[in-house]
């Protein structure tokens, strides 16, 4: 199973326990790998966003299912920007504070490809476990 990272996306809590016991997974507030993933999407469908809006948009998309804690996300943002997937700008807003925008490249949508090509392997693998089960 591909693992792209350590970032960690918390649940609510009706889904935390039957995620946990479905999957057995270590952490039961967490699904690991899928952060690159989903940061990757978002900025590829709403360029141009700050990390609180990344979190918001994780959280809405998903109907609250899912939550980008600040400790995770910031993290990835920096080593998605060392690898040069996203590019980041400091601007400053109406209101006078400053904020960290980021935004997609050339090299950020080919690893989104890469990204949705191994959650569409390993979710069909997961899916083939449990009918069998």
């Amino acid at each position: 199973m591909a693992c792209v990272t350590d970032a960690t996306i918390t649940l609510d809590n009706d889904n935390q326990t039957s995620i946990y016991r479905w999957l057995s997974m270590p952490r039961q507030d967490s699904l690991q790998g899928s952060l690159d993933l989903l940061v990757l999407k978002i900025l590829s469908r709403r360029p141009r966003l700050h990390g609180y809006a990344i979190m918001s948009a994780i959280s809405e998309m998903s109907d609250e299912v899912l939550r980008a804690e600040e400790g995770s996300l910031y993290p990835a943002l920096h080593r998605m920007e060392e690898a040069g997937w996203i590019r980041a700008e400091w601007i400053t807003k109406d209101t006078g504070r400053r904020a960290r925008i980021y935004e997609l490249t050339a090299a950020g949508k080919k690893q989104l490809a890469t990204e949705e090509s191994r959650w569409v392997t390993v979710t069909a693998a997961v899916n083939r476990v449990l009918r069998t089960v």
